[in-house]
């Protein structure tokens, strides 16, 4: 029985055409800046957002710590949304790795509060603790995708401005946004002083994701990678999975967002998801009223052939992808709805 696999955006393998850009990449050693496939792919992800430059690394979670010890030095705070991922999924690294510390407004996705994050901003004075950061997420796992609007992130820039504190955004999936709302990826670009952006959440690149700032930061940003263990080599055959991933699955994530609705339109008559609400390509579905957990749910899914994640005890989620098609979908939503059905 072949699986449907909706656990996650990351779960995609390298398409062909990716595997021969790969194969065929030119490579250099990365930690003495030799690497001209690593290189182009970095100038050219600066350029998408209107920064001056960016640097690959392995990981998101690797991105966003050393955005964030860019701005936020130690015994100083970042201040995000409390299910954001920085804090949620990050293992504590940033105050492990960073020495910060963090402290967060209610779980809001994207409806953020502007007003409230400004009363949050702590200033320099004896004995507190001061802001050196805000962090936002674009757009937000937790929150089911949500898109953050641009009205609130200009707002948050304000408040950014008028305290001298810095804006970053954990944009893993702002591509996802992008599509979404037609916005630029510059116009996001010039509202961040540092951002994270990954491949491989959606775009179906196997790995990777660039921080991007000024080029004074980003040297630096060169050293904390080094010290965090994130120094590699020949790793153009990776950034060459980057750059085709960005030049032909990006317009595509439409796809995504479409077969994501169709089922949350399907889930929505049993009364687990309001499906005006999804937006891009996660659905999080809430099983409070039915009488088995959300891990249950997965496991009998999974015995039918689709392959489905949770959230939380109540709470399920599914995210779609490049593969995943039309009749995985169609597949995926006559199992879940069987199940609900039965329940």
């Amino acid at each position: 029985m072949t699986m449907v696999d909706l656990r996650s955006d990351t779960v995609t393998k390298p398409t062909a055409p990716m595997r021969a850009a790969m194969a065929e990449a030119e490579v250099g050693d990365d930690v003495f800046g030799g690497d001209p496939t690593v290189n182009a792919l970095q100038d050219h992800v600066a350029a998408m957002f209107g920064h001056e430059a960016a640097l690959f690394t392995p990981s998101g979670s690797m991105a966003n710590q050393i955005a964030m010890q860019l701005s936020v030095a130690p015994a100083t705070e970042l201040i995000c949304d409390a299910d954001a991922h920085v804090v949620t999924y990050e293992m504590g690294a940033a105050s492990a790795y960073g020495g910060i510390s963090t402290r967060t407004w209610p779980a809001a996705g994207g409806a953020i509060d502007v007003a409230l994050v400004r009363s949050m901003v702590r200033e320099e004075a004896p004995f507190t603790v001061p802001t050196r950061a805000i962090a936002v997420e674009q757009t937000h796992n937790r929150a089911g995708g949500t898109v953050i609007p641009m009205e609130t992130l200009r707002g948050l820039r304000d408040v950014a401005n008028s305290f001298g504190v810095a804006l970053h955004c954990d944009g893993a999936r702002i591509w996802h946004a992008h599509v979404a709302d037609g916005i630029p990826l510059r116009a996001y670009g010039q509202l961040f002083d540092t951002m994270s952006v990954c491949l491989s959440k959606g775009l179906g690149a196997p790995v990777g994701s660039l921080v991007l700032g000024p080029a004074e930061k980003i040297e630096q940003a060169r050293i904390i990678r080094k010290r965090m263990g994130g120094g590699m080599r020949q790793v153009g055959i990776l950034a060459a999975a980057g750059r085709y991933a960005l030049d032909h699955h990006i317009e595509r994530l439409a796809d995504d967002h479409a077969r994501a609705r169709r089922i949350a339109d399907a889930l929505e008559p049993f009364g687990v998801i309001d499906a005006a609400k999804v937006r891009t390509n996660l659905v999080i579905f809430d099983l409070a009223a039915f009488p088995f957990s959300a891990a249950e749910f997965a496991a009998a899914t999974a015995a039918e052939g689709v392959l489905t994640s949770t959230m939380g005890t109540q709470l399920g989620r599914v995210v779609t992808h490049l593969d995943v098609d039309d009749d995985g979908i169609d597949r995926a939503i006559d199992v879940m709805t069987a199940i609900l059905k039965r329940g």
